[in-house]
């Protein structure tokens, strides 16, 4: 890191003032150390360094509450379905020979730092990884974690790390019916495992890596595991997050196991407390937002996988309405937190048939909506004593509103962040993160992808070869 004060800037500066982000036209950003020093019109102090980026927002660094960190399979599910029939739920025949890891720990290790840049050039400088236990024998381990907290303090990205762990999983029959099935002593030694992970690795990297809890899927988890899970987070202070509310098939199993809705089952079992972080509230009733809003919890919105899907939120105002705090995560790929924030405004006006939600509304949810979530104070927010964390988004080459929030909401996406700063630090500058080949890793992520996608047949139901389980577009030529 380079000594002495360096000062950046920029047409547009978003920063902080009051508990709200303002916008300076013309503005710097002067940062000392770790943090910001001073953010306004004019710097009088004396500086090191001078950047001007001249046409664009230097804005703070996203916050994904939800970061994709593997190399995303449910892309492949995008105009393939139903999932059950596609590789998505195990089916009885490959539970019964045992289901192994599908990539090697080396291959565990790339993928995650893999993702981890991803993350960088998107202009996400706050990440909780997520990744699929589909093609996992059972969690997520430390060993992996170990890798991603090493890529993590290489790369520079501030991360709460934990690796998933579940009590259950999905099994189906060749008819589709699906079902869960249990074995509760290896979630106990998944969460053991994960919290002493979480003690060993809490404030490493200068502080820039902190613990998370990550349990599986509500309707793979019994009342034991997340119980003390709440205990455990709230004992170190760490987050818990848990996807639920996301699908009809989950919402099924949740009713069976328990007889409600899964955020009302959090809420009767006294886990569901402020540290918790809930991805999708796709399915959710109007009691379960209440609930939320209740226990001051965050929900966390990931408009684009929903999207994909057929499915959105209901509705995203009204739940900031209820007092709820909304944080943004991506959870597919590409990892781009600017193409969630416009997919949340076309998606919110969509479920309420209204603009009543405006672009600073979402912009809020991906910067200090995740801040509040982690309860931080010093992210998620360009003002002085806060954590250096920013994102530079280059407008030079595309149409300009008069408003540079606006702007990002209509005309850019994440390819057009340029340089990054993390705790101080210049993590990426135009566009290149030092130590990252993007050719040769795009090529090795590809080559690793597809001998995962050659594996499928093995834990499809039936067994159908790959050419059955993802039908083309169009018929193919010949050549």
């Amino acid at each position: 890191m380079m000594k002495g004060r360096t000062l950046l800037s920029a047409r547009w500066v978003i920063g902080h003032q009051r508990g709200h982000h303002v916008v300076h036209e013309h503005g710097v950003v002067v940062i000392e150390g770790t943090d910001v020093l001073y953010v306004g019109a004019k710097f009088e102090g004396e500086v090191a360094r001078r950047i001007d980026y001249g046409e664009a927002v230097i804005s703070p660094g996203f916050i994904d509450l939800d970061a994709l960190s593997d190399l995303d399979t449910t892309i492949l599910g995008y105009d393939n379905g139903p999932a059950w029939r596609k590789g998505r739920v195990w089916p009885e025949s490959y539970t019964k020979f045992g289901p192994y890891e599908m990539y090697t720990p080396e291959e565990l290790a790339f993928q995650k730092r893999h993702a981890f840049a991803q993350l960088i050039r998107n202009g996400i400088t706050t990440a909780l990884p997520i990744a699929s236990l589909f093609y996992r024998a059972w969690g997520e381990t430390v060993a992996e974690f170990d890798s991603a907290a090493a890529a993590a303090e290489d790369l520079g990205l501030r991360v709460y790390l934990g690796p998933a762990y579940r009590s259950g999983g999905q099994v189906t029959d060749e008819a589709g019916n699906i079902r869960a099935t249990f074995d509760e002593a290896r979630g106990m030694q998944g969460l053991a495992e994960a919290a002493d992970f979480a003690h060993r690795i809490e404030g490493t990297a200068d502080g820039r890596i902190r613990a998370m809890f990550a349990p599986d899927r509500i309707e793979t988890c019994t009342e034991t595991l997340l119980q003390r899970t709440s205990e455990i987070a709230v004992e170190m202070g760490a987050p818990v997050r848990q996807h639920c509310s996301q699908s009809p098939v989950e919402l099924r199993l949740v009713r069976e196991q328990h007889g409600c809705a899964p955020i009302e089952w959090l809420y009767r079992i006294g886990a569901l407390r402020d540290n918790w972080l809930l991805p999708h509230g796709t399915q959710a009733t109007e009691t379960e937002f209440n609930l939320i809003a209740e226990a001051s919890a965050t929900l966390v919105h990931c408009p684009l996988v929903s999207a994909r899907h057929g499915s959105m939120l209901n509705s995203f105002p009204k739940a900031r309405a209820n007092g709820i705090n909304i944080g943004l995560g991506t959870d597919t790929h590409p990892s781009d937190m600017i193409l969630n924030m416009q997919l949340g405004m076309m998606t919110a006006r969509l479920a309420e048939r209204t603009d009543m939600i405006r672009s600073e509304d979402m912009f809020d949810a991906a910067t200090i909506g995740g801040a509040q979530a982690l309860n931080r104070t010093d992210l998620g927010r360009l003002a002085p004593g806060a954590k250096a964390d920013i994102a530079v988004i280059d407008l030079s080459h595309i149409l300009q509103t008069p408003d540079p929030v606006q702007t990002l909401m209509t005309s850019t996406s994440g390819r057009d962040v340029r340089d990054v700063w993390i705790d101080g630090r210049q993590v990426m500058a135009n566009g290149v993160i030092p130590g990252i080949d993007a050719t040769k890793d795009a090529t090795r992520a590809q080559v690793q992808f597809d001998g995962l996608i050659a594996k499928y047949p093995d834990r499809t139901a039936g067994h159908p070869p790959v050419s059955e389980i993802f039908t083309p577009s169009y018929e193919r030529a010949a050549p």
